[in-house]
């Protein structure tokens, strides 16, 4: 397992083509977020789906940050997709009417 992150937030790389997340995916840890999870991006070009099973608590800046990564990949022409996104999370892109965006 590979892990990088900040305090609060991880990441891994455990499974081939995928990019774990863990942890706070919030107001607290979204910038930070984002920027590591674009670094680990940057460094495998293989990763094609980002795994938000191990996200613990998420919150609008969580949607905000997954949302960010999948438009700056799909601008560089790789196809991201988030998977096991935490039911709190799906519901609030529901009600931003954002869901079709998740990938």
């Amino acid at each position: 397992m590979t892990d990088m992150g900040a305090p609060g937030f991880r990441l891994d790389s455990a499974a081939p083509g995928t990019l774990g997340v863990h942890g706070d995916l919030s107001f607290d840890t979204a910038a930070a977020a984002w920027q590591a999870i674009e670094s680990a991006l940057a460094g495998d070009g293989t990763v094609n789906r980002l795994d938000l099973a191990g996200v613990s608590h998420n919150d609008s800046a969580g949607l905000a940050c997954v949302l960010a990564v999948i438009a700056e990949a799909t601008r560089r022409g790789r196809v991201l997709q988030a998977v096991h996104v935490p039911a709190g999370m799906q519901a609030l892109a529901q009600v931003c009417e954002v869901d079709s965006l998740m990938g």
